[in-house]
């Protein structure tokens, strides 16, 4: 059996639902008791949100680094980064680490092409959504280029994500905004698909409170990870 190693905690409540989903993944695969061999690396998430707040991107890659080499010294096969945002150092932790790094993109952008969309709606945090680190590798690696929201909407999405989202807190109101500004968008020919490109807005919203197809990058990752692995 191999053994998946996790860097995760950011937030723990996006880390829960992916250890629910490699699971639950692993008993549809191999019935029974079958669960999955991991080991997590787990943050506290207000040391890493400082990090990102205040732009200080080198020491978030030196603490990533950090919690890799750990993973990697415990003996795990592979690694996954339970979050979207902190892929922006993914190469520097597989390179530092050596191991097969499970990337988030790659796996929404399997999930994008297989569905034949064009212009997909990232949703994201602000750095996700206005960086390149992700939709640059979906552009140059897959070529899929996404369209993001103007900076007010930008704003609200990131806002629930940090104030609610990470802290367990499910607003109708916020799924509402995220409702109205997918569909305003839509209305306008400016998109035909929708990335849920946060671990934690599969937490707010499914794909079936949407009209046109939406890709959950938490739960595509989980079942990219396990295919990757061959379990």
């Amino acid at each position: 059996m191999k053994t998946l190693g996790i860097i995760g905690g950011m937030s723990w409540e996006s880390t829960t639902l992916y250890y629910q989903l490699l699971n639950q993944g692993m008993r549809q695969r191999k019935g029974g008791l079958s669960s999955l061999e991991l080991i997590l690396y787990s943050f506290d998430f207000a040391r890493i949100e400082a990090l990102q707040a205040s732009g200080d991107w080198h020491q978030a890659t030196t603490e990533m680094i950090k919690a890799g080499k750990a993973l990697a010294s415990s003996g795990v096969d592979g690694l996954m980064i339970a979050t979207n945002t902190m892929h922006k150092m993914a190469d520097e932790v597989q390179q530092a680490t050596n191991l097969p790094l499970y990337h988030i993109a790659d796996a929404t952008a399997q999930a994008i092409l297989q569905a034949k969309v064009k212009v997909p709606l990232l949703l994201a945090t602000n750095f996700t959504m206005t960086q390149d680190f992700y939709k640059g590798r979906l552009k140059d690696n897959h070529n899929i280029t996404v369209v993001t929201p103007d900076q007010t909407d930008r704003t609200i999405i990131h806002d629930v994500i940090y104030h609610e989202l990470c802290q367990g807190v499910i607003s109708q109101s916020s799924k509402q905004s995220y409702l109205d500004i997918i569909t305003k968008m839509y209305e306008k020919g400016m998109i035909d698909s929708v990335i849920f490109g946060c671990t934690e807005i599969g937490l707010l919203l499914q794909a079936h409170d949407v009209s046109i197809p939406a890709f959950d990058t938490t739960a595509i990752h989980c079942d990219y990870v396990l295919d990757q692995m061959h379990f």
